[in-house]
């Protein structure tokens, strides 16, 4: 902890000169160049008459004395705090008594420079460097002292007829932003030199929030949150200052109480970094009750971050826990019950026909002599028709079925999503003595998700000790343990997609409240044959299941040693173990087994090889089995010194080792012939196993997939800082990482992570007189950090494999090639902030900007075949990628009465990149398209656009500019050469500003609180339009409404940009189907930049929009009862709130209800749903 530090001797030599000064100028003076305060009225000061004043080294008594010789004043000495008196009534030393005693936290650590005040007068002081004091009071009447320490609660304490008082002040939550948790240290803000934003969860967790990386949404500037999807337990993506790796993980680290925390299961950093990935596994922070949480910093800078080496490029967020605080237990009770709206077909972002608009769109195509799939389902319109070709069924017949379709209006959201009640519970009770704090809790949290079945659902408990042996010794102790269950439909039952993009012509259930089954083949299986076989997604939905089980628990331990003063030795180990266990089944009676099965559940599968049987019998079972064990030790050492004549030096010292392991293992299966209603048993052994030749072969290829990973961390860091007075630090900080992962050459395999930065308390230095200013500071640092990925290595890996039943013999495959000249990767940062308070902090000003650039990026580079690098693509150190960025941000209390406070605050920020990287020919067409390739000049996640110059007016067909009048210049242009000629950059995906606006009012009991989120500057697809009807429209499928808009006559290009619908059958239509550049590249030496112009049409700039948004992300209301009505109860407190989430969003019309807040763009996905929650609060 570092501490402010005041000076106290009387014998500081002081030198000046003044001209024709008042006395007021003379206090100033010794003010400005001592740290000496001064107590006295103005009137009291108009006595001195104004002279010119010089001393050369004169002590404070001798400059005293001569200013006040001539004068009705006296004075006193109190510490550094000098007191004027009128000599008329000056006490004499037999009136007054002496108060001495030692200021301490509930730790008994001193507390130096605490403030010391007699109430009802302005006679004060601060103690000393032991945290000692002695203040002079009258003998006669009562007389009160006030105590007070930044972040310490105020104490007030009756003199009486004691002479010595010893205070112990209680930690302040409410000012918990004055001291800033890296995780390592406790900084006194004002000697921060670091970029850090500090939080109460209590101020941004609302009810309603399961996890607390929900609550950091619109909260912290130069953080940027994405949901992906709406669906329960999605974790969100979180960018802290952008982007700092091409290759690695982008993700922030997450710190819990010091101790880094991971992931309870591994993600690939494709998938972390894939904008359209949603992970619904969690990460490393998804286990931790919200409840449990004090307080959240996030680093951002080099100097806030280095200490945490390799791992904290993306910034580090800090958790800390609550605490048990002295005094008797104390019990408290949080329950929150929400309520989730689903989807509905009214909704503004539902933007799909109905069963009547359906048919008729239907009856348009079929007038048009429409060719249709030949082997679509026969629904709807086309299906009514295609019965009475066949002569199925009379003319009025037909009629009755166009009738009957057009009213089925199935409504597919009603019946796969769901209003969902969720409930939180959490128990908590803490209290203790001067030997030992405790905090324990135990909580509970069911949260249902809109799509029916699926929900998550969790077990949390912790424990927090703070343990005092002597005034030399103490120990923090922790543990803290969960159980998560969860259940998501599988990947290929994609409720919302089919939802979308089914016709509500279409019944789900037959008159009688059967199922009603229609002929499929979508999704799993084989492409060796085209057989359809029965469908409904209930059957699916009700006959698979998605389940996840895991269970944490971790321990933690830190003993302190203070052998003398300002000597801290600290011993702190941590160990945390994670279980998990994930079972995807499909029953035998889906259509996802008929498919392998290449037959219906009651049929018998076919025999030979003709048969394509993959499965004969039962269903499939799939798990995961993942172990996970982790642990650090760490030694540290902190030194803090105060020095100088009058002490006012202060240099503080930390270093430290650290040994970090980790353990991972994990075993993979798929098993078939599994019968769950069964007795959960197998039919794995069939006697007639070679009447299935295909099962067969895949018997003897399936084989148990085990994965074994450990990795051992050695690293040293220190920090020296510097202080002077309140006037300015100082501070250098280092971490070095060791990893055998790079390089052959010993250089390459330590990276010194190490940073500078400095503060200037401007305030006190130059503006110490302009009374409206109260804090100006000024800081900077700079810093280099590296990078590593976990599954690169300097040697060849080697995964020995089983019996390869071809060559009856044992064979080993490449795992890993090997990379004896993979250097780290290094981010160089350059940061500045501004930190400027008014009118004692009624109002905040931060200003901050920061440059970032990563050198020597891990990049896929295109290698020669002859390396036998498969995909030819090979991780190499190939690339740059530049960040820069600012922030604003402003707090403020504009009201603030006795019965009534408005407080509000705002932020905005920007950030900017740019990768300076070569080609890398093994991006696809697609990665250009959707954003995941990255090209030399632009930002990370810049997509590009098909040129759309508008529709045909022949034949309603899209027009662009593909270089067909000049294909010349295409030829031998590599891929990305080709896209950046024919195509333009439509922007980028993540936002490039972000900010929010947060009010909070107040008003006796009452308050209301609202915060609005909103983001500027990212780019969004609309949903494909045309690709899921290119190669014909299936009577099944369900079309947006834009298709009643689209181009039907010539002339109709004047008033849409939506191109026609044209049918196989027309002779044009192969023309258009396949785009010049499809073809063999070898022949045209062109590469394939298009594949058909409804592909292009979708992928074009006229279907790119903004994606700016405003968000409400949350309001609510809350009650306290009052302490009058609490009385006569065993509560100390009670509230009540009510409560908002994503209450709605504003953003371009164009939209049409597409959630801009989804970063995807692949399909439709649930959006962030609003939620409308309960919360009851007692604590007794």
């Amino acid at each position: 902890m570092q501490f402010s530090q005041r000076v106290y001797s009387q014998e500081m030599k002081l030198s000046f000169n003044l001209k024709n000064a008042t006395l007021k100028d003379v206090i100033n003076e010794i003010k400005r160049i001592s740290v000496y305060d001064f107590v006295y009225s103005d009137p009291q000061l108009t006595s001195f008459k104004q002279r010119d004043v010089s001393f050369t080294n004169a002590t404070i008594q001798q400059v005293m004395e001569d200013c006040l010789k001539d004068t009705k004043l006296t004075y006193a000495i109190n510490g550094n705090t000098i007191v004027f008196k009128l000599k008329a009534t000056q006490e004499k030393e037999q009136e007054l008594k002496y108060i001495s005693g030692v200021v301490t936290d509930q730790a008994g650590n001193p507390l130096p420079g605490a403030t010391l005040l007699i109430k009802g007068t302005t006679t004060g002081m601060a103690t000393n460097t032991n945290g000692e004091y002695k203040i002079g009071v009258p003998k006669d009447g009562e007389c009160t002292l006030i105590f007070s320490f930044m972040g310490m609660k105020t104490q007030y304490v009756k003199v009486g007829n004691k002479t010595k008082i010893d205070v112990k002040l209680e930690e302040d939550l409410t000012e918990v932003e004055e001291v800033v948790v890296t995780g390592y240290q406790n900084i006194d803000k004002r000697h921060l030199t670091s970029a850090v934003s500090s939080v109460k969860a209590s101020d941004i967790l609302t009810p309603g929030m399961t996890s607390i990386d929900q609550a950091l949404e619109g909260r912290i500037p130069e953080l940027v949150l994405i949901s992906n999807s709406g669906e329960v337990g999605a974790t969100p993506r979180i960018r802290v200052r952008g982007t700092s790796t091409l290759l690695g993980n982008r993700e922030p680290l997450w710190v819990l109480d010091g101790f880094i925390m991971h992931d309870p299961v591994n993600v690939s950093n494709d998938d972390l970094n894939n904008p359209d990935y949603i992970n619904i596994i969690g990460n490393a922070i998804a286990g931790i009750n919200p409840q449990d949480i004090e307080r959240i910093d996030v680093l951002k800078d080099a100097s806030a971050t280095a200490l945490y080496g390799t791992r904290a490029a993306n910034g580090v967020i800090v958790v800390t826990t609550k605490k048990g605080a002295i005094g008797p237990a104390r019990f408290s009770y949080n329950h929150s019950s929400k309520y989730t709206r689903r989807p509905r077909y009214s909704d503004r972002n539902i933007n799909l026909m109905n069963s009547q608009e359906r048919v008729q769109f239907g009856k348009e195509l079929s007038d048009l002599h429409y060719r249709f799939p030949s082997d679509m389902t026969m629904v709807g319109y086309e299906g009514a028709l295609d019965s009475y070709y066949k002569g199925l069924s009379t003319y009025d017949e037909f009629v009755e079925n166009v009738k009957w379709y057009e009213t089925v209006n199935t409504d597919w959201f009603d019946i796969l999503t769901r209003d969902t009640y969720s409930h939180d519970h959490t128990f908590g009770v803490s209290g203790g003595n001067d030997d030992i704090r405790y905090y324990v809790s135990i909580g509970y949290n069911k949260e249902n998700g809109v799509s029916k079945t699926t929900y998550t659902e969790r077990y949390t408990t912790r424990l927090n000790l703070d343990m005092t042996f002597s005034k030399k010794i103490k120990a923090n102790f922790s543990m803290n343990g969960n159980v998560q269950k969860k259940n998501h439909l599988m990947d290929e039952i994609d409720a919302m997609d089919y939802a979308y993009n089914t016709t509500r012509a279409l019944p789900c259930f037959n008159p009688d409240g059967t199922l009603y089954y229609y002929n499929k083949s979508a999704y799993g299986g084989t492409n060796r044959y085209s057989n359809k076989f029965r469908y409904n997604i209930l059957n699916e939905i009700e006959n698979s299941s998605n389940e996840y089980d895991g269970n944490t628990i971790g321990a933690m331990l830190d003993i302190k040693l203070t052998p003398i003063t300002g000597l801290d030795i600290s011993v702190s180990g941590n160990y945390n173990r994670s279980s998990t266990l994930q079972e995807q089944w499909w029953g035998e009676k889906t259509h996802y087994v008929a498919r392998w099965k290449n037959a219906e559940y009651e049929s018998l599968p076919l025999t030979g090889s003709s048969g394509y049987c993959y499965l004969p019998y039962g269903g499939i079972l799939k798990t995961v089995n993942s172990i996970t064990e982790g642990y650090t030790f760490r030694t540290q050492v902190d030194y803090r010194k105060l020095f100088g004549e009058n002490q006012q030096h202060m240099m503080m010292l930390m270093g430290g080792f650290e040994l970090n392991g980790n353990t991972t293992r994990q075993i993979s299966d798929e098993n078939r012939g599994f019968v769950k209603d069964r007795g959960l048993q197998f039919i794995d052994e069939l006697q007639n196993l070679d009447d299935y030749p295909w099962y067969k072969d895949w018997l003897n290829q399936n084989h148990r997939s085990i994965a074994h990973g450990i990795s051992h961390q050695i690293s040293g860091y220190f920090v020296l800082s510097y202080s002077y007075q309140n006037h300015f630090t100082l501070n250098v900080n280092g971490r070095f990482d060791a990893s055998n992962k790079f390089g052959s050459r010993s250089n390459e395999r330590f990276l010194p992570v190490w940073s500078v930065s400095g503060n200037w308390n401007l305030q006190e230095n130059i503006l110490k007189n302009v009374k409206f200013i109260s804090e100006l500071r000024l800081r900077g640092s700079f810093g280099i950090q590296g990078n590593m990925l976990e599954d690169q290595s300097p040697n060849l890996i080697i995964k020995q494999g089983t019996l390869e039943p071809i060559y009856n013999e044992n064979v080993s495959t490449i795992a890993r090639y090997p990379n004896p000249n993979l250097r780290w990767e290094e981010t160089q940062q350059l940061d500045g902030g501004l930190e400027i308070g008014f009118f004692n902090s009624r109002l905040n000003v931060e200003f901050s900007v920061y440059s970032k650039k990563t050198t020597d990026c891990f990049t896929d580079v295109r290698v020669s075949s002859v390396n036998g690098v498969a995909n030819h693509a090979y991780v190499m150190n190939g690339g740059d990628l530049k960040n820069s960025g600012y922030s604003i941000s402003l707090s403020a209390t504009p009201v603030k009465t006795k019965d009534f406070q408005w407080k509000f605050s705002t932020y905005y920020s920007g950030n900017f990149n740019k990768v300076q990287t070569a080609s890398v020919e093994s991006y696809t067409l697609n990665d250009y398209l959707n954003g995941t390739a990255l090209v030399d000049g632009a930002a990370i996640g810049s997509f590009y656009s098909y040129k759309f110059w508008g529709l045909n007016p022949s034949n309603g067909t899209p027009m662009f500019d593909d270089y067909n009048d000049r294909k010349h210049l295409l030829e031998y242009k590599t891929l990305e050469e080709t896209v950046l000629m024919t195509m333009e950059k439509s922007g980028q995906r993540d936002p490039i500003f972000s900010g929010n606006f947060s009010n909070n009012f107040t008003y006796k009991n009452f308050s209301l609180s609202m915060n609005l989120s909103y983001s500027i500057g990212s780019k969004v697809r609309l949903f494909p339009l045309y690709s899921p009807v290119v190669s014909g429209v299936s009577s099944e499928m369900n079309v947006r409404k834009e298709f009643m808009n689209r181009w039907m006559a010539p002339g109709d290009e004047a008033h849409t940009n939506i191109p026609v619908i044209m049918s196989p059958a027309d002779p044009e239509y192969m023309t258009y189907y396949a785009h010049f550049s499809a073809g063999p590249t070898t022949a045209t030496h062109i590469q394939n930049f298009a594949s058909n112009v409804w592909n292009m049409y979708d992928n074009s700039d006229i279907r790119v929009v903004s994606g700016n948004y405003l968000k409400c992300s949350s309001m609510t209301i809350r009650y306290n009862l009052s302490s009058e009505l609490l009385k006569k109860t065993p509560f100390s407190n009670i509230s009540l709130s009510l409560n908002a989430l994503n209450l709605f969003t504003l953003s371009a019309k164009e939209l049409k209800g597409q959630d801009p807040s989804q970063a995807g763009f692949a399909k439709p996905n649930l959006s962030v749903r609003p939620s409308y929650t309960f919360q009851f609060n007692v604590t007794f």
